[in-house]
């Protein structure tokens, strides 16, 4: 970060890392470009502003009038109670894995670099969804400039290799640090399974840097069942992401993911319900651990969120129809009923 930076900077910063919607991260770049010292010291970094601005400006505006597209959009709305993005070098079986999990209609072939663009599905486990997205392979020699802004949706990482062949112990490090060149970093920490490693090196008070958390799929482990081969492999490697070993040809092993992503994630289910009637307890809406009832007002509807005067809860640590506060912390398959004013 810049030095003498002014409050105004540091809280439109510390807004655009936890945007998650291409139109407020917009709105907060314009913000930090409008407060930040403009001095020579600062001058690289107004650039990179400025041409984030534009990249979300062309993305958010779609096709000019009267004309085309230059190209394909590459930004994926996020969907579902998370999205996970799946990177790994060419001829993992991510495509052969995305297809498995999801039922998507990602190319599948025996030869590398199948998947040009991002391709989107869902992944059920229980009664929520979470937002796989198929990318591009990542090598040495090959890295789609345009992934950078794919990824800024993301809330996680599932980084699959092929386990049966000798060459991901080169191919691995080579994703991590093609991946850091653009400023993106995989991490080991979840929000529910925290990590005893330090963070990556880098500049933690760049605002374009980006840390997401990883999971290690292990894939093909048909091919390769000995289970001691991954723990073996991260030791080889120096990682120490979770892992998870899987089959996209057998199916063995993806019944883990679903579970893996709801820990992880810390996800939490909330039902909402009119007064009068029965829950709607089959179309949950979605907020993380430590979140309030007021977070699941605002995705209920925004009106909804400013007008909110309190809830009837039933649930955790409530007695059936309690009144509560829009502070008030939800637990996992509580049952709110909003009433506004």
């Amino acid at each position: 970060m810049p030095t003498n930076v002014t409050p105004g900077y540091k809280k439109a910063e510390e807004a655009y890392r936890a945007a998650r919607e291409p139109q407020d991260r917009l709105d907060c770049l314009k913000e930090m470009l409008r407060t930040i010292p403009k001095h020579k010291g600062t001058e690289h970094l107004q650039s990179d502003i400025k041409t984030r601005i534009k990249q979300l400006t062309d993305e958010l505006a779609g096709p000019k009038k009267g004309g085309k597209r230059s190209g394909p959009s590459h930004s994926v709305r996020r969907e579902g109670a998370a999205q996970l993005c799946l990177i790994g070098p060419p001829n993992a079986g991510k495509s052969s894995l995305h297809v498995k999990l999801t039922g998507s209609r990602s190319d599948i072939g025996p030869y590398p670099y199948t998947t040009h663009l991002p391709i989107p599905g869902m992944l059920s486990y229980e009664d929520i969804h979470f937002q796989l997205v198929d990318l591009p392979p990542v090598s040495e020699d090959f890295l789609e400039p345009w992934l950078v802004n794919t990824l800024q949706h993301a809330d996680g990482i599932l980084l699959v290799i092929d386990v049966a062949d000798p060459e991901c112990l080169e191919q691995v490090p080579t994703v991590i640090e093609r991946l850091k060149e653009k400023k993106i970093y995989l991490r080991a920490g979840w929000p529910g399974i925290p990590s005893e490693s330090p963070q990556i090196a880098g500049d933690e008070d760049d605002p374009f840097r980006l840390d997401l958390p990883t999971v290690l799929i292990a894939n093909k482990s048909d091919l390769d069942p000995d289970p001691e081969e991954v723990k073996i492999l991260e030791e080889l490697l120096g990682l120490r992401f979770p892992a998870l070993t899987v089959s996209a040809e057998t199916g063995d092993g993806l019944d883990a993911i679903g579970p893996f992503l709801f820990e992880a994630l810390e996800v939490v289910r909330v039902y909402t319900k009119t007064p009068g009637k029965r829950a709607d307890d089959d179309k949950p809406f979605t907020v993380r651990r430590g979140d309030t009832v007021h977070d699941v007002a605002s995705l209920v509807h925004k009106d909804i969120a400013t007008g909110l005067k309190f809830a009837r809860m039933w649930g955790h640590d409530v007695f059936d129809g309690q009144q509560v506060g829009p502070d008030h912390l939800v637990a996992d398959k509580d049952v709110v009923e909003l009433h506004t004013r």
